[in-house]
């Protein structure tokens, strides 16, 4: 089906033919925005003035003359200084949601982008052996919403997970394992998911300890760390065993968070390593790369430390050791030329950003980043906790992130019990992860992704204010009034004249597609989080002053149930490109 044109846009292209009408030289934009005094208010008709040196208000009362009104827009008058307000009619704004309801596919008329193209985005990216904690939770949460939202505009998208699997640390383990074995819990060959995992995050830590306190115990690791990388059988074995415990433990947090996450889209660390050598090689020809003190490195003139002395990106160390860099470039070269992406997406922490700044401005140098291919970073902030400080346990630990939702589906099983009617224990359980969860995304999606926010699970799990909660009540509310209305079905009456609190509603489920078109644009899930919280809080206003069932006519309570029906299926289908549940009974 063809887009449905919003009233927005139709609006739009009205008054800029009335503006052409009258200045056919003008690039004739009306400014044209969502107004408290009318449905829309056009600001550009004061540049426009200026331009031409006339009167502002007597250039937008010609204007006006020029509107053609009658089907679309209802009435325009002259405000201010040359302000046009505008009331568009009552038919258009239910005809106009009629044709989104009627859209074949589903999509609330939503459009395809014109010309989508492939996009590889990086993101949820835990650590082999290590337990996942809060620091994990942005990355895999706006990710996760990212990809729905550039799926669902058409756009060709690449998962791709770049755990941490290679490098120091796995020496160092496999190392401090072969040296005690007795401290691997022989139980744990039995033991799979999350108590495997706080097995081996206990050995890595003890491990850590022994590494940074014994001297010879750090050379032998590091020895190991050479035995790892020329493929040794033994150390290649006990690797192996790590990540695939590792894998499982990773799929339970993801399938507990309500994240598809497939194996094939996890490509670590160690997945590059046939291309470390040759993407240096190439660095280093082309001159992008020069040997500073042994290592390979990339000098930039705007990058200077506190001395003044250029920071290098250090692409291999002068042990012949690979850094994170060669593994991000080797990544960057496998995406541009074999996946064939034209944008290149990091959904990775605000603080890594002067890393993702070098990487980049090299692969440009070197020609890997080319005409046409973007590579941005989708940098976020850090999660704090009440105290406004980044979120630790009481004991100065990092959250564990299986700690974090299980209590949040413990509070919002507390909430939904609270509230539950005709719910059994079992419902009540599946509810209460679907509320939990969701409240932690909402909280995390509703804020920009790069600002810092706080995580107060009371406050996610209200039924008040800007809640994911309070969305998912707006919608089971529907649901349920559509229920009783039993044979009576939703039909929309475009002959109708609307009550105020209905044109708000309506007008703002008319918005949809082009919310969810900017929110895909500018990967700014924050954006719909503030659409659809406007639109729940829009429809509790037009429940309580308008009857629905109750209406004074057949047609009324028709008509009524429709915009009933169209606000529900917009939440869910919002609330889905969030990765949120939205379920039919609460």
């Amino acid at each position: 089906m063809a887009s449905v044109t919003s009233l927005t846009a139709s609006v739009h292209q009205r008054l800029a033919t009335a503006l052409t009408a009258k200045l056919p030289q003008a690039a004739a934009d009306p400014l044209l925005r969502r107004s408290d005094r009318a449905d829309y208010q056009a600001n550009g008709i004061l540049a426009l003035a200026k331009k031409a040196k006339a009167n502002p208000r007597e250039l937008a009362a010609q204007v006006v003359e020029k509107v053609v009104t009658g089907d679309l827009i209802e009435d325009v008058e002259v405000s201010g200084p040359g302000f046009l307000n505008i009331t568009v009619t009552d038919r258009a704004i239910t005809a106009n949601l009629a044709a989104r309801a009627a859209d074949p596919e589903g999509r609330l008329g939503v459009p395809y982008a014109e010309d989508p193209g492939t996009t590889v985005i990086d993101y949820a990216q835990p650590n082999v052996a290590k337990e996942m904690h809060v620091g994990h939770l942005r990355s895999a949460v706006i990710g996760d919403s990212v990809v729905k939202l550039l799926e669902f505009t058409g756009e060709s998208v690449v998962r791709r997970h770049h755990i941490g699997d290679w490098g120091t640390q796995f020496g160092m383990l496999i190392q401090y394992l072969d040296e005690h074995p007795h401290e691997l819990d022989h139980k744990a060959a039995e033991v799979t998911g999350e108590e495997a995992m706080s097995n081996l995050d206990r050995l890595y830590k003890a491990a850590r300890r022994l590494f940074d306190s014994d001297e010879e115990f750090k050379t032998r690791a590091r020895r190991r760390v050479v035995d790892l990388q020329a493929g040794d059988p033994h150390t290649l074995a006990m690797w192996q065993k790590f990540v695939d415990e590792s894998k499982i433990y990773f799929f339970s947090v993801f399938e507990k968070l309500d994240m598809e996450i497939r194996d094939p889209d996890i490509v670590g660390e160690s997945g590059y390593n046939e291309m470390l050598q040759e993407t240096c090689r190439l660095l280093e020809e082309s001159g992008v790369a020069v040997r500073s003190e042994g290592a390979l490195c990339v000098f930039f003139d705007d990058i200077r430390g506190p001395d003044g002395n250029p920071v290098p990106l250090i692409v291999q160390k002068s042990d012949g050791g690979f850094g994170y860099a060669a593994t991000d470039l080797s990544a960057i070269r496998d995406r541009v030329f074999r996946l064939k992406a034209d944008t290149l997406l990091y959904v990775v922490d605000a603080r890594q950003a002067l890393h993702f700044k070098m990487v980049f401005e090299t692969a440009r140098r070197a020609g890997w980043l080319g005409d046409g291919v973007k590579a941005i970073q989708l940098a976020f902030g850090t999660v704090l906790g009440k105290d406004g400080k980044p979120f630790k346990t009481r004991e100065g630990e990092t959250v564990r992130l299986v700690d974090l939702l299980d209590e949040a589906i413990e509070r919002a099983s507390a909430v939904v019990r609270e509230k539950a009617q005709d719910l059994s224990e079992q419902e009540i359980t599946e509810r209460g992860a679907q509320v939990g969860i969701g409240a932690v995304k909402y909280a995390d999606l509703s804020t920009s992704a790069s600002r810092d926010y706080k995580f107060d699970l009371d406050q996610m799990v209200s039924l008040h204010g800007d809640t994911s909660v309070y969305l998912q009540y707006a919608y089971a509310r529907i649901q349920s009034i559509l229920r009783k209305a039993g044979e009576v079905r939703p039909a929309a009456h475009p002959e109708l004249a609307l009550a105020d609190a209905e044109r708000a509603l309506g007008l703002h489920a008319d918005q949809f597609a082009e919310t969810v078109a900017e929110t895909a644009a500018e990967y700014a899930p924050h954006k719909l989080a503030a659409y659809l919280y406007q639109l729940a809080s829009l429809y509790t206003s037009f429940y309580d002053k308008c009857p629905v069932l109750k209406a004074e006519t057949p047609e009324q309570v028709e008509n009524r149930l429709f915009l009933c029906d169209i606000t529900a299926r917009t939440l869910h289908q919002g609330m889905a490109l969030l990765g949120i549940r939205t379920p039919e009974r609460l």
